[in-house]
């Protein structure tokens, strides 16, 4: 009785070192890291989507979970201030290709001058939902600007 006992007690304890399942990829938390900058790779692109502009640069992306998907956010900073009507368009009708889903990130820009306070009023923030199903098929996301993109992946 004392042997299976002090077995369970030195596997218990070894087991326990091993990590935590927040920790784990496993957790759906854990899923996307942290995004990074990288220049576009692609060769000449259109400047317009919808009579919109592509912001200046990207300059952050976060994926934010919530009970039925996911929300990607993303902030772009802009040339002067006055910038909007921001959205994150989906690139082949939002269909991921080869399990990365591309975003574009389109405003409009300003009618009329507008006073430049700072990088606060050159910020635009826009959010693309995702469900759990298509949030399923996606492994990698891209937002893309005029000067840079960011990326996330699982």
């Amino acid at each position: 009785m004392r042997t299976p006992l002090i077995l369970l007690l030195v596997s218990a304890l070894a087991v326990t070192g091993c990590g935590r399942l927040s920790d784990s990829r496993m957790n759906p938390r854990n899923w996307f890291g942290s995004s990074a900058d990288e220049r576009p790779s692609l060769g000449p692109v259109s400047d317009t989507v919808d009579n919109r502009a592509l912001v200046a640069q990207i300059s952050a992306l976060t994926i934010e979970q919530t009970s039925s998907g996911a929300l990607v956010r993303a902030e772009a900073v802009t040339t002067s201030a006055g910038w909007w009507d921001g959205e994150l368009v989906p690139e082949n009708y939002g269909r991921p290709a080869a399990g990365v889903l591309t975003l574009r990130f389109v405003a409009s820009p300003p009618r009329e001058a507008a006073p430049d306070t700072g990088v606060q009023s050159r910020t635009l923030v826009a959010v693309y939902p995702l469900s759990q199903a298509h949030l399923d098929t996606v492994s990698e996301i891209v937002v893309t600007g005029e000067g840079n993109s960011r990326r996330t992946r699982r």
